[in-house]
């Protein structure tokens, strides 16, 4: 995997998979479901971070900053001013210039609002953040964000937490072919082949965390993904054979002697 870099605005990543820090039964259990993943990105809502008070007990408590590049992202902001107020809280309180940004439209299908995060996307980029959106499989949103300055464009695979795979693998593919920034497939993975799934159509990175925070043995499942993750980008690398309706024999008759004629 060294030949083969995930860089996004000029930093090397080790593994392609970023997890997340919710819905965990415990926080030890995070902390081992992490060591698992391999991942060296993890993703944390701003507002769950305890940014007042650094004094007091905090979720950061349980990240080790010498060991995981800490994503902040914008869960939970509605309106493109309260997303860029919420990046902007959380640089100011140190976590960092980086930003996974999200900005919900729906609060059922917590689909995001393309126009408003576009609008938040471009604001940040300005300020000297580095922006990760969190968008829909939409390719014209998609090149939108990339247009205005994302250093990763992240469309979601299924609705946040469903567990349902990827949805519209076309547009993943399609995605993946106009965008010369990295695309990382963001929500919607419920087990191992999804992830697998997703590297294999061409996604540079896999962002979960209900999938593994969800799973009944977190830490198993973490491994998992980790796997699968590496195998799906070796898999799209080597290059698949092309499908085809009828059968293809693996080895040949012609040339085999005593092969008989028709």
């Amino acid at each position: 995997m060294n030949a083969d870099p995930f860089v996004i605005a000029g930093r090397t990543f080790r593994s392609r998979l970023i997890v997340g820090t919710g819905k965990y039964a415990s926080n030890d259990i995070m902390v081992k479901a992490h060591e698992a993943s391999g991942a060296d990105v993890v993703t944390v809502a701003v507002r769950r971070v305890n940014i007042s008070d650094r004094t007091k007990p905090s979720m950061l408590d349980f990240i080790d900053a010498s060991r995981y590049f800490l994503l902040p992202n914008t869960a939970g902001c509605y309106t493109a001013a309260d997303a860029i107020r919420t990046a902007r809280l959380g640089r100011e309180a140190g976590l960092s210039s980086w930003v996974k940004l999200e900005v919900i439209g729906d609060e059922r299908t917590l689909f995001p609002d393309n126009e408003a995060l576009l609008e938040a996307t471009r604001a940040l980029v300005k300020d000297g953040f580095v922006v990760l959106p969190y968008t829909s499989d939409d390719l014209i949103a998609c090149k939108k964000l990339q247009d205005a300055g994302a250093a990763a464009v992240m469309p979601l695979g299924a609705p946040i937490g469903s567990g349902l795979g990827i949805q519209n693998r076309n547009n993943i593919e399609i995605i993946r072919e106009a965008l010369t920034v990295p695309m990382i497939v963001d929500a919607g993975v419920g087990t191992a082949s999804d992830a697998a799934v997703a590297m294999e159509l061409g996604a540079d990175g896999v962002l979960m965390n209900t999938a593994i925070a969800g799973a009944a043995d977190p830490v198993a499942m973490a491994e998992a993904m980790k796997l699968a993750v590496e195998a799906g980008r070796l898999a799209f690398r080597a290059g698949r054979i092309p499908r085809k309706r009828y059968a293809s024999a693996s080895s040949p008759v012609e040339g085999l002697v005593g092969t008989p004629r028709t």
